[in-house]
């Protein structure tokens, strides 16, 4: 599995592989984007380039949260595109061999992004795959709120 930064929400681990991710910063203001899917907060201006916020708490069930001031934002990317992350905290990197990691489909078929389960002393960490975390029809709809795709 390699290298993976490890991020909490509402006092949970979650982790993604260290490859995805180009670097952690503050939080800043996301503007909202229209017709972006609901899973979409918005988008930031990182360096001239216009990242989409994906609101990770939604897809993972969480409940909904404004965000802080001491939030940080994980700027990734996926096989299609840099994205941001929400996370409460960023609290570091964890080595996890392939044969650490439990395959998702060993625990409940069809999990959805979910890439692996690392079992740590304090319980378990979630290993997410970035490049299921948008379906189709939201990656679609985020082209075409973005201006990239062919309007609906």
């Amino acid at each position: 599995m390699g290298c993976l930064v490890v991020f909490v929400l509402d006092e949970r681990g979650y982790a993604l592989r260290l490859t995805a991710v180009e670097r952690i910063v503050r939080a800043v203001e996301v503007l909202p984007l229209p017709k972006a899917p609901e899973i979409v907060l918005g988008v930031v201006n990182v360096h001239g380039r216009v990242i989409p916020v994906v609101d990770i708490r939604k897809r993972f069930r969480l409940p909904a949260r404004e965000m802080r001031l001491s939030d940080q934002l994980i700027l990734a990317r996926t096989s299609k595109r840099r994205v941001g992350l929400v996370a409460d905290t960023v609290s570091g990197l964890l080595e996890r061999s392939a044969e650490e990691v439990i395959l998702p489909e060993t625990i409940v078929p069809g999990l959805e992004y979910v890439a692996g389960v690392a079992k740590l002393e304090d319980g378990l960490l979630l290993i997410h795959d970035l490049d299921r975390f948008l379906s189709l029809e939201e990656e679609k709809r985020l082209d075409q709120a973005l201006g990239k795709g062919p309007p609906a």
